[in-house]
């Protein structure tokens, strides 16, 4: 709420047209805050292009506006999207190089590719092989088992049984899976069937894709409900099919979703069966949501024991009336340059990543202190101008000294917010808490829901941090790193920029390599940043 600048409503007639509005509006802006599909996961489609000579391959971020191959899906699990993908690829000799070489390749010599870029291949033959692939992943595999059945043979007579023996195995596997996947409709019908549980106050969802009357894959979700489950359903589908590239010729949906408005919207058929076998699909997508509900709920409510637990006890060690939301820092910094920090966020025992801040820092030197002085106070100068959340407690990465600097700062800025540090063992693990003032150890029993929330808290503050380090490093121009260095000058930088050319070449340079550009000591300093340099 407090990032909005203005607002404007619309007045509609009906409650329908201000769902198909509403519907249309996040079709349209994708807005940030519209997080149902809330993993934001993309998933991976099977694509075979429309090239002159096709390729197949898996691909998950799509524009649709720009599509213009054949996609198929979508594939949550995408281990089964590439054994699928694998499994065409050896049986149909496609083109596996994404640029045409002067010279056949190991795929052309092993009989998975037909040379493309050295030979003249009879279009007829391209498409016959595009035909087969689309029949099959739209759910027809008798032209790929008969076709899979003839290569067995074949090597089968040639006495190569090995060989026979792999394209066996591939038959099994298709045979195996597509038994089990079997429904009992018409082969041409490729439907979505959608259902839902609900129960204190959490809602199970499930997507069963129906392709070529075979069910090919799920999607599927669980989440607390913040609305009544007919709402949260009908924003769920409208996300995931705004998402989703490959539209089913119709869905089958319970009969509280207003599917006038999702047919308008999305220009495909929604429908509620009342009897026969898309009836008995519908329960079974229903059967799948409770199931899962009932598998998720057990790990859910433990985990949620646990914190509670764990946040209980926080508060008790540290005499506080709350830590309801906690803000970690760490710093990162190589020989004093690259200098940052990072913040992470836990509310209420969970991360909240859109919290989550880095800070380059100005000052490029190796100074903890100086380095925690500056982001506490950047970042607890900001809660103060723009009025944001503050913190039930702030913990650093670090000793007594950092925990009273972090202390000073938010004091000097008239705060009042408690601060402990977390104090790492010589294997870089979770070890002591520190409190109170003066700075005391706090003990935790190591096998507590606290010590391993805390673990859990300190690792990803470390994690969050490291990574935006490398990321600026990256970012930082060799001459910029050897900058940095005591005792490399313009004219030693020079030289070892004209020998080396990059850091990746430096790090294998010996010892003695260095020593002949640089005095010993410099040589020995440089040599230990550069083997630390990807760490």
């Amino acid at each position: 709420v407090s990032e909005i600048v203005d607002f404007e409503y619309i007045i509609v007639g009906s409650e329908t047209e201000s769902l198909i509005l509403e519907l249309n509006l996040i079709k349209k802006y994708d807005p940030k805050y519209n997080i149902i599909f809330r993993d934001d996961k993309s998933y991976p489609y099977i694509e075979l292009t429309s090239d002159k000579v096709p390729t197949l391959r898996i691909i998950r971020r799509i524009n649709v506006k720009k599509v213009k191959n054949n996609l198929f899906g979508p594939y949550p699990n995408v281990g089964a999207a590439r054994k699928v993908v694998e499994i065409l690829n050896r049986i149909y000799p496609l083109r596996k190089c994404k640029t045409y070489e002067k010279r056949e390749c190991l795929y052309y010599h092993i009989g998975q590719c037909l040379g493309y870029c050295t030979h003249e291949v009879d279009e007829n033959k391209i498409k016959e092989m595009k035909s087969e692939i689309i029949s099959f992943l739209n759910g027809n595999t008798k032209v790929l088992t008969d076709r899979i059945t003839e290569k067995m043979k074949i090597f089968s007579d040639n006495l190569d049984y090995e060989k026979a023996l792999e394209y066996k195995e591939l038959l099994n596997y298709i045979n195996i899976t597509t038994e089990k996947q079997k429904v009992d409709l018409d082969n041409s019908v490729n439907i979505d069937v959608a259902s839902y549980y609900a129960k204190d106050n959490y809602i199970s969802i499930q997507i069963l894709f129906i392709r070529g009357g075979k069910l090919l894959d799920r999607n599927r979700n669980i989440f607390p409900m913040i609305d009544t489950e007919e709402e949260e359903f009908s924003r769920y589908l409208s996300e995931f099919y705004n998402k989703n590239v490959s539209m089913p010729k119709e869905v089958l949906v319970p009969d509280n979703l207003n599917k006038e408005v999702f047919e308008e919207v999305f220009k495909i058929k929604f429908m509620t069966p009342i009897k026969g076998e898309k009836k008995k699909i519908l329960d079974l997508a229903y059967d799948n949501a409770r199931i899962y509900y009932e598998e998720q709920m057990t790990y859910i409510k433990r985990d949620e024991d646990k914190i509670t637990n764990a946040l209980e006890e926080l508060k008790d060690k540290l005499k506080l009336d709350s830590v309801d939301r906690i803000e970690l820092f760490d710093n990162s910094n190589l020989f004093g340059t690259f200098n940052v920090s990072g913040m992470v966020v836990f509310v209420d025992g969970k991360p909240s990543k859109n919290d989550y801040r880095k800070f380059k820092i100005t000052n490029d030197k190796n100074d903890d202190y100086g380095t925690m002085r500056e982001v506490i106070y950047r970042r607890y100068f900001r809660v103060l101008k723009d009025g944001l959340v503050k913190p039930s407690l702030v913990i650093v990465d670090g000793g007594p000294g950092q925990i009273n600097v972090a202390r000073e700062v938010i004091n000097e800025l008239g705060l009042d917010i408690p601060v402990c540090g977390l104090k790492k063992d010589d294997k870089h693990a979770t070890n002591v808490l520190l409190g109170f003032d003066p700075v005391v150890e706090i003990p935790i029993d190591k096998r507590s829901d606290l010590f391993l929330l805390l673990t859990k808290m300190q690792t990803e503050v470390h994690n969050f941090t490291i990574s935006y380090h490398k990321q600026i490093r990256s970012k930082g121009a060799l001459s910029t790193v050897l900058d940095n260095i005591e005792g490399i000058g313009e004219v030693r930088k020079n030289k070892l920029l004209k020998k080396y050319k990059t850091i990746s070449k430096m790090k294998e340079a010996s010892l003695e390599e260095l020593e002949e550009i640089l005095p010993k000591d410099t040589a020995i300093t440089f040599k230990e940043f550069l083997d630390n340099y990807d760490k």
